[in-house]
């Protein structure tokens, strides 16, 4: 079964889908878009980490994602 999430607020969002690896277990994608002024930021990635539990994934998904619009909004790095 896949697991998709979103999150998101004024600019900036962030989804995550879930698929099962060949190994066993899961990993995520992870979509990250922020708009602004300077011209709109989207990154796509996938997770380094295969996770037992697909729910784990996706949550730790939202989590890389939301570190990713932080580190952009707060202009620690520049993309």
């Amino acid at each position: 079964m896949a697991i998709s999430a979103n999150a998101q607020q004024g600019t900036w969002s962030v989804s995550v889908e879930t698929v099962a690896v060949p190994e066993g277990g899961y990993q995520a994608t992870i979509y990250v878009k922020h708009e602004s002024p300077e011209g709109d930021f989207e990154r796509t990635f996938h997770q380094s980490r295969v996770f037992a539990v697909e729910r784990e994934a996706v949550l730790e998904g939202l989590r890389e994602g939301m570190t990713w619009i932080t580190l952009k909004t707060t202009r620690t790095i520049g993309m």
